[in-house]
């Protein structure tokens, strides 16, 4: 019988590793069914059992295994933070859409404003894996200061395949990186706007910010994807929390090209 779309289906913790002060990240394997196989950019709805359930974006792909990471900001995202190895955490997906995969000859850019590295992280490891179809891969990513830092365990490997710049907002005594506005780090980008695929998620802020600016660099819109998340509730299109203008967010998005999200994020959060 086919479960209800509402009906969560349960996964166990396998793994769980601490990104930071309030960011961990969990391997999740199904007890019995699974979902059905995630394309970077789309979530499921995670609850944790006599707490509830939020939107999380997948932040790997590996068989039946699901990677998520979570940042502590509420009630279910500080329980599922809590998860230990063995808990059962139910689930649901995979939903939204997906990021679209640079045409094959492009110059590939991500940024990534703090825990909005996370949903790009797939598509950076499937960029990564096929470099060869592409020109220059850049992956810029700011943060509020360094002890806020994902995936410290990739970047070695990031590195060394594609140009990595990480800059802070506040940064430390001995801070060897950039300091400022993720949008600096563009200045030393090398693209060509007219062949470029962004790729980007953070702050509304953020991504309004370097939107603008590689579109007056000469980006084409409609090659710039940003993850918008506005009150998503049920990922099933009933409920309409997460109505912006004429789009039902957990339906038609979470991923939008920025010829149509422009538009969009004109309706201020609330």
């Amino acid at each position: 019988m086919t479960p209800h779309p509402i009906t969560p289906i349960p996964y166990r913790v396998l793994a769980r590793r601490r990104e930071s002060a309030d960011t961990v990240t969990l391997d999740l394997v199904p007890v019995a069914a699974r979902l059905r196989r995630f394309r970077p950019g789309q979530y499921a709805m995670l609850y944790d059992f006599g707490t509830g359930e939020i939107p999380v974006s997948v932040s790997g792909i590996d068989g039946a295994l699901l990677r998520h990471t979570v940042r502590a900001v509420g009630k279910v995202s500080e329980a599922l933070c809590r998860a230990e190895r063995g808990h059962w955490i139910g689930t649901r997906g995979p939903y939204g859409t997906a990021w679209q995969t640079p045409p094959t000859g492009s110059d590939v850019l991500v940024v990534a404003g703090g825990i909005g590295l996370a949903p790009l992280r797939p598509l950076i490891e499937e960029v990564l894996a096929r470099a060869e179809a592409y020109g220059t891969v850049s992956v810029l990513t700011g943060y509020r200061d360094p002890g806020e830092q994902l995936f410290l365990d990739d970047v070695p490997r990031w590195r060394s395949r594609a140009d990595f710049r990480t800059t802070v907002d506040r940064p430390e005594p001995g801070w060897p990186g950039a300091t400022g506005l993720v949008t600096g780090l563009l200045d030393d980008a090398d693209f060509r706007p007219e062949r470029c695929a962004a790729y980007l998620c953070g702050p509304e802020v953020m991504m309004r910010a370097t939107a603008r600016e590689l579109l007056r660099r000469g980006v084409p819109a409609e090659r710039i994807r940003v993850s918008l998340e506005r009150n998503m509730r049920c990922a099933t299109a009933w409920c309409g929390h997460c109505q912006l203008g004429p789009v039902l967010v957990c339906r038609d998005g979470p991923v939008f090209g920025w010829d149509h999200a422009e538009g969009l994020l004109a309706t201020p959060e609330r």
